[in-house]
């Protein structure tokens, strides 16, 4: 890893610090937009085609109902450990439903926000390198507190065309209704413009490669009338560290960001002086020849790099402007410094908090905002599931109080009809009180 210090650089030298390795968009759109346009004509067939291409793999039915198929059976350790995870996850984001309430901004004048589900969304589980049978969880549990009608679930297949076990468990105790046995930009198209067998949905979320993200970029833009949570894109991290945080945890944390592909990034600010980078970059060294999927990472490491602040106000004021998908501060008094983060994805404090606690079980999120694009994106959420509707509604009072300025205010911009809505129902009130 390259290392940097922010003292000896210029303005536009750490500003240039943000940007993530390179992706040709221009290519992979170019490889993207006949897959989508494909699927929208072909459908299923497409479908098929491309999961025979692409993941080796024949299908017969690509979507399967999730009530007709059998409960998978688990090791019992495994099971309990995605029962906590669920609970955890569950109790998080039911925690997030916001409570209705009315205001009466002038008597007579009550207004209130009300939320609804968004009646059918597709979520993405990744199955390429990794199954995420966590993925799955993060997805499919707000989707269910949410209360969405028609869930459909894609994720790529096994080798013998069946559905991975662990996700298949997830999907059924969150309530998913349907499993797409496809990945990629297929997966995402035949969503997002429905197929004789897939239900078209009007929302899509979770993560997933380059060519995932693109296909979900081009149909959010098209005549597929589909929304997606955000631009999702490889893993990412950023640990603050200082002379307290022990070297071992946080290779280890570096590496559990790096191994999730050659297209992930890590980056380590150093805080203030005595700091062993030497002792982090040899237990990086050690761990990663000890991981199965060392290769992802050493790929992953060759682009990520190294930050050396000089205290902590300037590590934190770096890492805003990066704006990482993972933040794990690693410091002394690490809560003290929640406060001044403003661009992340999830916030990881303290010593013994690893960003792995979030990514499984812990209770918060993990599909989350990569590329820089926490600086507007927050991550799902039970409202990623929710749509908003202000309602409003006014007594005889109320729209003699609030009447005269709307009609002011409808002349002032030449409508007349608009005026007329309110001044002929002004007309109607006058007349039956004074008859």
């Amino acid at each position: 890893m390259k290392s940097y210090t922010l003292s000896e650089l210029t303005q536009d030298e750490v500003k240039g610090l943000k940007a993530r390795p390179r992706v040709d968009f221009t290519s992979i759109f170019n490889i993207v937009q006949p897959i989508v346009d494909d699927v929208r004509y072909r459908g299923d067939a497409a479908v098929k085609d491309y999961t025979k291409q692409f993941d080796k793999v024949e299908l017969g039915e690509i979507v399967e109902i999730v009530a007709d198929l059998p409960d998978p059976e688990l090791d019992p350790a495994v099971r309990e450990a995605f029962d906590v995870a669920y609970n955890n996850i569950y109790a998080f984001h039911a925690a997030q439903k916001s409570v209705e309430k009315a205001v009466e901004n002038m008597k007579g004048v009550r207004c209130k926000r009300i939320a609804r589900c968004i009646a059918s969304v597709g979520l993405y589980v990744p199955g390429g390198t990794a199954v995420l049978p966590s993925t799955a969880l993060m997805l499919s549990v707000p989707a269910q507190i949410a209360g969405c009608r028609t869930v459909v679930l894609a994720t790529p297949p096994t080798q013998d065309g069946s559905i991975c076990k662990e996700v298949l468990y997830c999907a059924k105790k969150a309530g998913v209704t349907h499993i797409l046995k496809a990945g990629g930009a297929q997966a995402i198209s035949a969503m997002a413009w429905g197929t004789s067998s897939c239900p078209k949905v009007e929302k899509i979320l979770g993560p997933g490669n380059q060519y995932v993200t693109a296909a979900k970029m081009i149909l959010q833009n098209s005549e597929a009338m589909v929304s997606i949570d955000m631009p999702a894109g490889p893993s990412e991290v950023l640990v603050i560290a200082d002379k307290h945080a022990s070297p071992i945890h946080v290779a280890a944390d570096l590496l559990s960001q790096a191994e999730h592909g050659p297209d992930s990034q890590v980056v380590l600010v150093i805080a203030g002086d005595g700091v062993k980078l030497g002792a982090i970059e040899e237990e990086i060294s050690k761990q990663c020849q000890s991981l199965p999927r060392g290769e992802y990472a050493l790929k992953a490491l060759s682009h990520s790099f190294t930050v050396v602040a000089s205290d902590m106000i300037e590590a934190v004021s770096f890492s805003n402007l990066y704006a990482p998908e993972h933040l794990i501060i690693n410091v002394k008094d690490a809560e003290n410094w929640e406060n001044f983060i403003d661009n992340a994805g999830s916030v990881f404090l303290g010593a013994w908090t690893p960003e792995s606690v979030g990514d499984y079980a812990s209770g918060t999120n993990h599909v989350l905002p990569t590329y820089g694009y926490a600086r507007m994106y927050g991550g799902v959420s039970l409202d990623s599931f929710l749509k908003y509707m202000t309602v409003q509604s006014l007594t005889e009072e109320g729209l003699q109080a609030l009447g005269p300025y709307v009609a002011i205010m409808a002349e002032v911009e030449g409508l007349e009809a608009h005026k007329r809505a309110v001044t002929l129902r002004l007309q109607d009130i006058e007349a039956k009180t004074s008859s």
